[in-house]
């Protein structure tokens, strides 16, 4: 079973275009290793202050996560890596708490219930809207064309709003 780790990075001051260009250089050599399966970087908007760098990797299992950590061309790169940043913080992701940034994810159950409360109004208000421009086009283009603006709003709009507004609930203990 495929396994997600997320990585945050706060780049010192004045490294930020140096860390960046290593990383997308480090990025492309992981891919040597056979277990890895996905890589991507997430970074602040252009024009503005944030230093925070944000790495996504999949693994194609738990093995293959550990083996990359443990091999040579990641000890190196972690080694270059913390000349360029502060510490950087791991995590595991299982599925929801991706849109869930905290060092302590909410229970399940928390993030279920914060999601449908993004995604059941979202549905709705996309039938509404996108199904006058596509009730002709073919069902599973028609779906294919809701999941796309779906993942897109929830991603970058949505989930964001969400947890902004349930915060408080969601770092409540329980």
């Amino acid at each position: 079973m495929p396994v997600h780790v997320a990585i945050t990075r706060k780049v010192l001051p004045g490294k930020e275009q140096e860390f960046k260009e290593a990383l997308r250089r480090f990025l492309g050599d992981s891919f040597l290793h056979g277990g890895v399966q996905g890589a991507g970087m997430i970074t602040a908007l252009p024009g503005t202050d944030g230093r925070e760098v944000g790495i996504l990797r999949t693994f194609k299992d738990e093995a293959e996560r550990d083996a990359f950590y443990n091999s040579k061309l990641f000890k190196d790169w972690e080694a270059y890596a913390a000349t360029l940043t502060e510490p950087p913080t791991y995590r595991q992701l299982t599925g929801l708490e991706a849109w869930f940034r905290s060092p302590t994810p909410p229970p399940l159950w928390k993030m279920a219930i914060a999601t449908i409360c993004g995604v059941f109004p979202t549905s709705i208000l996309l039938s509404f809207a996108l199904n006058p421009f596509i009730e002709d086009f073919p069902l599973l283009l028609r779906l294919l064309v809701m999941a796309f603006v779906m993942v897109g709003l929830l991603t970058w709009v949505v989930m964001p709003l969400v947890i902004k507004v349930l915060k408080p609930w969601l770092r409540a203990s329980q």
